[in-house]
């Protein structure tokens, strides 16, 4: 019996599935496709898991820093990664990476093109910018020889019999593009041209204000409508401003030809209001509210006002076109349907429109016809390209929409009335396409909650931006890498906070460095100089990083708040105390012996300087007795040389050279006369 039904349609696929595991039985020879499809199973299965419940990105660690020798290298430190196809990249110890070597190695396999300068050369903005990736790879190792088969074509020599998975250091254009889902990504594409998307929905946000004052003016033919103390206050508020502001000579400046024409709105539909009534209803109405009494001064005011309002500069007061329009159909109509003494008691529809605030004028129909053509054909377009759709009857109720014929712009001011037929075909068409906006919208944006699968044909997994400056690393940024979210208490309680966490980062973390500007002084006049608020104070901190700053640190609703570093304070032991002091009182024995020896020597230098002195001024038959106390100790070098002195003062005197002169301590005496011998004595003298 076929188990496949062709197409599909209620029975089970017809394409083979992606996943054949081997199955095994009793007797069964086995060869190494079974094996090899066994191994192959339960690799695919684990990168299947990975690629789709995690992700790329770092898992752990990795973390990139500068290298304590500078140059062009940065370290790299253990961590686990994912790449896009689901293999798994693990660094086991920290590395060393060349980068200089890898940005070469990308010029010539790139045949000269690179993202910068030569490596020699600085760009101007300061350096150059590259990405830094890990790329998984896998490697046969331990080849063996394979025993004789009966295959006909044997592999030749030896065959790998293991693969080693591994991993490589790239570096590349800093052009690095998140392979995280973005559900704005997908909405993006749904809406198309932004600018286009933009201009139908503005068009139907202004339809959406006029679509119920569409269908109750068409079909509240010959009703009032009613005049309560809220209008009473509008009128009484409006009037009195315009009694104070609407004379004058010349048009108002934007600012205040924007505010008196909301008065002139407000003065206008509560005047609209009291038209609607009889005149028994409007004797009522006047008992009621006694400022009433003034409506026909409110009247001149309103068209004094209106005067004013045609010579404004429209286009500076109301710079989006869309509300200028308006506000050119509120001065048009009230000066038509308000300002005469009765009103316009021949135009019911347009009275009743500006009695709810939303004038109709001629110029607005005309805009009104067009922008239900554009938001239909927006619409169309769109549901054309859609591939998620999932509202399958939106796009034959857009065709649907009875779509009102285009007019000629109309002649300034044109106080053109409406019909009830082309008021009822607007407003049926506005408020089937502001419908129809709605459900594509609704549409688009649930479909951005399914997010699709990953690409898988970059498989490198960044690790850090580098800047170059030459050939040198200057700075390391890994804030912004993609970081995979296992889940658990080490990640979940951080979900609330890590979109704007990843916002800020993209501001503070991967950014130029900032740069003092010198303040410019102008050519002419007074130096205009800020003054330094909060200089002694404690003023708020604001700006990007204070703002991150302050998130990783308050705690989210259920977050466990984030837990102070205690520092381990250590006790040192009294023993340990005791013989530290003893061992810093004999360092600074050491320092005072060390002093004490210096100074000996510097004196010992100064004898000698002294000996050499004196060597230099007695007789050479000296020299050996000199030479002969230098070598004695030093005790006895001072005496030694008292007696060499004494010695050579004795000869100077006349004295023999064996006779030794006195010394010591006592007081020097004259030198003896010498006796006579007794052959030379004379006589009569004794000796």
């Amino acid at each position: 019996m076929r188990t496949d039904r062709g197409c599909g349609c209620g029975g089970d696929a017809t394409r083979t599935s992606a996943f054949v595991r081997p199955r095994f039985f009793a007797g069964q020879l086995l060869t190494e496709d079974d094996l090899s499809l066994l191994v192959e199973y339960t690799t695919a299965k684990s990168r299947l898991r990975n690629r789709s419940l995690y992700g790329p990105g770092v898992i752990c660690g990795l973390g990139v820093t500068c290298d304590p020798c500078g140059g062009g290298t940065v370290a790299v430190h253990p961590g686990h990664a994912l790449d896009c196809a689901g293999n798994d990249i693990v660094v086991t110890c920290a590395e060393r990476v060349d980068v200089r070597a890898l940005v070469q190695e990308r010029r010539i396999s790139a045949l000269g093109v690179d993202c910068g300068e030569d490596c020699a050369d600085n760009a101007d903005d300061g350096g150059r910018r590259y990405g830094l990736y890990v790329r998984y790879q896998e490697l046969p190792v331990e080849p063996v020889a394979p025993y004789a088969t009966e295959e006909p074509c044997p592999s030749p020599g030896c065959v790998p019999s293991r693969i080693q998975e591994g991993f490589r250091y790239v570096v590349r254009c800093d052009d690095f593009e998140d392979h995280r889902h973005n559900p704005g990504t997908r909405l993006l594409a749904s809406l198309g041209d932004l600018a286009r998307a933009d201009r139908a929905r503005t068009r139907d946000r202004r339809l959406g204000h006029y679509a119920d004052a569409l269908f109750v003016a068409s079909l509240g033919t010959g009703r009032t409508f009613r005049f309560d103390a809220a209008d009473a206050q509008r009128y009484a508020t409006a009037f009195a401003w315009l009694r104070e502001n609407a004379g004058g000579e010349g048009p108002p400046p934007p600012p205040t030809a924007r505010e008196m024409t909301e008065h002139v709105r407000a003065l206008a539909a509560a005047v609209a209001r009291f038209d609607t009534y009889d005149p028994a209803g409007q004797d009522q109405l006047r008992k009621d509210y006694p400022d009433l009494a003034t409506v026909q001064e409110a009247r001149g005011v309103l068209g004094t006002a209106c005067e004013r309002l045609r010579g404004a500069d429209r286009e500076a007061a109301w710079p989006d076109p869309l509300r200028r329009t308006i506000a050119r159909a509120v001065v048009t109509e009230t000066a038509a349907r308000v300002v005469p003494e009765r009103g316009d008691p021949d135009a019911p529809l347009e009275v009743r429109m500006l009695a709810q605030g939303t004038p109709l004028g001629h110029a607005l129909r005309v805009e009104f016809r067009a922008d239900i053509g554009l938001i239909r054909e927006w619409l169309l377009c769109r549901l054309d390209q859609a591939a998620d759709l999932a509202d399958c009857a939106l796009r034959k109720d857009v065709a649907a929409v009875d779509v009102p014929p285009l007019l000629p712009p109309p002649p300034p001011d044109s106080a053109e009335k409406a019909t009830i037929a082309e008021v009822q075909q607007i407003a049926e068409a506005a408020a089937a396409l502001g419908t129809a906006v709605r459900r594509f919208l609704t549409d688009a944006a649930c479909a951005t909650l399914n997010p699709p699968c990953g690409d898988r044909t970059d498989t490198d997994v960044l690790l850090a931006h580098l800047e170059l400056d030459g050939c040198d690393v200057v700075r390391v940024c890994t804030a912004t890498r993609e970081q995979v979210l296992p889940g658990g208490s080490a990640y979940g309680e951080w979900l609330p906070k890590l979109y704007r966490l990843r916002e800020l980062a993209e501001r503070v973390c991967c950014q130029p460095l900032p740069w003092y500007q010198k303040p410019t002084l102008p050519p002419q006049g007074p130096v205009v100089r800020p003054y330094a608020e909060g200089l002694l104070g404690d003023g708020p901190r604001t700006g990007d990083l204070e703002e991150m700053l302050s998130l990783l640190l308050t705690p989210a609703p259920g977050e466990t708040p984030p837990k102070a570093l205690h520092e381990q304070v250590y006790t040192t032991p009294s023993e340990v105390t005791d013989s530290m002091q003893e061992l810093a009182r004999l360092r600074t024995q050491v320092v005072d012996l060390t002093a004490s020896l210096e100074g000996l020597r510097a004196q010992m230098g100064s004898a000698r300087a002294q000996v050499t002195h004196l060597e230099e001024q007695l007789p050479e038959r000296l020299a050996p007795r000199l030479a002969e106390l230098e070598g004695a100790p030093e005790q006895a070098a001072g005496q030694a040389t008292g007696q060499a002195a004494g010695q050579a003062a004795g000869q100077a005197a006349g004295q023999a050279p064996d006779q030794a002169p006195d010394h010591g301590d006592e007081p020097a005496k004259p030198p003896a006369k010498r006796s006579r011998s007794p052959r030379t004595q004379k006589p009569g003298e004794t000796s």
